[in-house]
Order: structure tokens, then sequence, then C-alpha cells
């Protein structure tokens, strides 16, 4: 499992034009899921996320997680993390989990981090969306489960 996170101002995803999730400040996550990811890889980074410190506290400092700071999650799908572009033009998406294997499980990470009492928006998976968000600093990070041995 491979989630992207961004500490944004805010963020939103777009379906057809309707706003179907949103956030002020907080932590925007493109979540990619691979053929042998497991719960437990679901629980490894739903964990990590949620006690990431990448905010500052008073001194500058990156002391504070998406709790300390009252930040909320805006979670999407996103299958393209697992492209293997290192051949011709157009990139392959084998190494990206089939629907029926990806979806119980982004929806089980999302609810993972809802355990923890994270407000946590998202998008709808399979669909086209249109996601904007303010990306804060710009503090981007990839993140890859213990288990991931597809680091493509």
């Amino acid at each position: 499992m491979r989630v992207i996170v961004q500490r944004c101002r805010e963020a939103r995803v777009n379906v057809s034009g309707q706003t179907v999730g949103s956030i002020g400040k907080g932590l925007m996550l493109l979540v990619g899921i691979t053929h042998e990811d497991t719960e437990q890889d679901a629980a490894y980074l739903a964990d990590k996320v949620a006690s990431l410190r990448i905010f500052e506290d008073e001194s500058g400092k990156l002391n504070f997680g998406v709790t300390e700071i009252g930040g909320a999650i805006l979670s999407v799908s996103q299958f393209t993390l697992y492209a293997d572009s290192r051949k011709g033009r157009r990139p392959n998406f084998m190494a990206a989990a089939r629907p029926e294997l990806a979806e119980p499980l982004y929806e089980r990470f999302n609810d993972l981090l809802r355990d923890k009492g994270l407000t946590v928006e998202t998008g709808i998976f399979g669909a086209e969306m249109d996601v904007e968000l303010t990306n804060w600093g710009p503090v981007t990070l990839i993140i890859d489960s213990p288990s991931s041995t597809l680091l493509v």
C-alpha cells in the first residue's frame, strides 16, 4: 500500500461538478493499493498517517500531528500510484489492485483513521475526480507499508 501525504490548508474533491469531500487544514491523502496488500498494511498506514508530526509548533519545529492542530483528512483512492512507466511512453497499471480488492481495503483504511477520532472526507472510489488543494509548505511525503515489495 502506498499513500502520498500532503499537508494542506484546504482541499476538496469534485465529481461531475459537485463537491463530494472537502476539508480545511489537515492532510490530503492519495491512496494506492496493490495485489498483496492486506488489512495489516492498512492498519500500519493509518497509524503512521495519524501520528505523523508534520505541523509546526510555536517554535517552528515539526512537532504536531493532524489531531493536535484540529485538522481533518481528505482521502482519495488513486490506482495510478502503482503505475510502471519504465518502458515505453504509456504506463501500465498491472501492479494496481483490482477494484474488488482495492475498494474494501481503501474503505477499511479510512475507517481505521476514523476510529482514531479523525474526521475523514473522501472522494468516490473509481470515479473521475477533480482534486483541488492548497499545499501547505509545501510538505509532501510518500509512505509505503513495510510489506510493499512493489516500489515502482
